[in-house]
């Protein structure tokens, strides 16, 4: 059926059984459809992020994943230790609850569940935002997986994967009454570069996907060849 607003095209979207990459090329394709000014502003915010070689810097396969420490959608504190304990770990960066195209990413993990499991693998979400929006992110995903809070970008800062969303795009946002400062209790406008790396229980990294563009994201299929190759 075909969509007539946005909201239905990002619905119909996230109930997809498609690849990860054609779901974010169909979300973007709504966006210039529905005449929004969002998709001139994301290719102008993508150009000045890829001109700066943002993300270059981010760990690479067979490195250690860096450590961290925060705090999940109830307060508890969990490190890199945590999460590989059982088995592997599926670690992705994401920029807040309110933005679709990291909707879009989350519930395709929480499709693909069982099958990520079936590898003894975990899924973990980590974004800059407070503990009521954090809260927000993992009801939206059934509680299948940890959303945890990266407050003031500390731990994408230390990997290099954080960017200035810049005044065109922070202007849009207020307008449609996206209030990033209250999401993330802060009012630098930052955000970070949308990133997923598959950890194995030895902390190194597996397979990873950065990308400046952040309409693009690690296709599921790709994570489970990851998890299917022998530690």
């Amino acid at each position: 059926m075909q969509a007539q607003s946005l909201e239905e095209a990002f619905q119909q979207i996230c109930a997809m059984e498609a690849p990860l990459h054609e779901r974010m090329a169909a979300f973007s394709a709504a966006v210039r459809q529905f005449g929004l000014p969002f998709a001139e502003a994301y290719d102008d915010l993508v150009a000045r992020i890829r001109s700066g070689d943002a993300g270059s810097t981010a760990p690479q396969v067979g490195e250690r994943m860096p450590s961290f420490l925060l705090p999940d959608s109830s307060g508890r504190l969990l490190d890199l230790q945590d999460l590989v304990a059982e088995g592997p770990a599926v670690i992705s960066f994401n920029r807040g609850h309110w933005c679709e195209y990291c909707a879009i990413e989350l519930a395709a993990f929480r499709q693909a569940h069982d099958e990520i499991a079936a590898y003894g693998a975990s899924v973990t979400s980590i974004m800059p935002e407070t503990e009521a929006f954090t809260k927000k992110a993992a009801a939206m995903v059934g509680n299948s997986f940890r959303i945890l809070s990266d407050i003031d970008h500390g731990y994408a800062l230390s990997l290099g994967l954080v960017v200035w969303l810049g005044e065109k795009v922070r202007d849009l946002y207020l307008s449609h009454g996206l209030n990033l400062p209250k999401y993330q209790g802060t009012a630098s406008w930052f955000v970070p570069i949308p990133a997923t790396f598959v950890v194995g229980r030895d902390g190194r990294i597996l397979a990873r996907y950065v990308d400046p563009d952040f309409r693009n994201r690690m296709d599921v299929e790709h994570i489970i060849a990851a998890l299917k190759v022998p530690a």
